[in-house]
């Protein structure tokens, strides 16, 4: 028997195997590792017979507990959803004065409310409701149609100038380009930025004051606060929906602008349209 070869540099004995004047060390696993790897093949094969693991054509073997991650998360959803039927049985049946009195209820709400809002009314009006450019902001009390719990049901509900609802809000301001001279609107620009803010020139506001009470009164008020039953914005309050400044307003007074909101109940159905009318109330501006 032919003595074992010790490899000079590193004192370690080689196995006999040689490549090109190259040896190979002999320098086995460590036995704990080489049996925690048996464990992991025996682990392997344990989980392929208890569990679902082998891809078929359409499915997969389904193990012996028959467990499903799918039939799982389904039975979390119907156990989530029948905790939540109560509190939509309830909303269904009360109106949203009531709703918003109940704190449970109210706080169920306002959470369904913040979640449909996400889905259907952030692309408009913002995901933190703060509106933009020609859409409102749901977080001040400035309200064109009325802030109180009915009133905002029945614009989410509705709609504004929605065609397809017969019970939509409809109000038109008409284009004044066909009615006052370019002077004249000019100086009731002038009168109505002049409200909130410095006008460019004090005569052209003096004399808007005038043209307003004659043309704009019927809607806005002689105060310029607005109605809501006509959905005529406030004009004194600073906040300007289509555009800050006299230019602006000129632009506004001589050819409007007139938005769309849809009509939600038709779509959503009235629960979820009284949790989103809670929760837009929540917001701090509601009356």
């Amino acid at each position: 028997m032919s003595e074992k070869h010790i490899d000079e540099v590193s004192g370690v004995e080689t196995t006999g195997h040689e490549w090109d004047g190259i040896r190979e060390l002999n320098n086995p696993m460590p036995r704990w590792w080489v049996w925690t790897f048996y464990v992991t093949i025996l682990w392997a094969i344990g989980y392929v017979v208890v569990y679902p693991a082998i891809p078929m054509v359409t499915s997969a073997t389904k193990g012996y507990f028959g467990y499903s991650s799918r039939a799982e998360l389904q039975q979390d959803l119907d156990h989530a959803k029948a905790g939540q039927a109560k509190f939509h049985e309830m909303i269904a049946a009360k109106s949203v004065e009531e709703i918003d009195a109940d704190p449970a209820l109210r706080e169920f709400a306002i959470a369904g409310g913040a979640s449909a809002f996400k889905v259907n009314c952030a692309t408009c009006h913002g995901s933190g409701a703060s509106g933009g450019p020609g859409f409102p902001n749901l977080n001040d009390d400035d309200w064109l149609w009325g802030g109180d719990l009915q009133s905002i049901q029945t614009t989410i509900a509705h709609g504004i100038r929605f065609d397809e609802d017969a019970d939509t809000h409809v109000s038109e301001m008409p284009a004044f380009g066909d009615i006052l001279s370019k002077d004249q609107t000019k100086e009731v620009a002038a009168y109505v930025w002049g409200l909130t803010n410095t006008p460019s020139d004090p005569a052209l506001a003096t004399a808007g004051k005038q043209i307003f009470l004659d043309n704009c009164a019927a809607c806005h008020g002689e105060d310029a606060k607005g109605k809501a039953e006509m959905g005529a914005p406030d004009l004194a309050d600073a906040i300007w929906l289509k555009g800050r400044g006299e230019e602006a307003i000129i632009r506004q007074v001589t050819a409007p602008k007139h938005g769309v909101m849809p009509a939600w109940s038709a779509r959503l159905g009235d629960t979820t349209v009284k949790e989103l009318t809670v929760f837009v109330h929540s917001l701090g501006g509601g009356q």
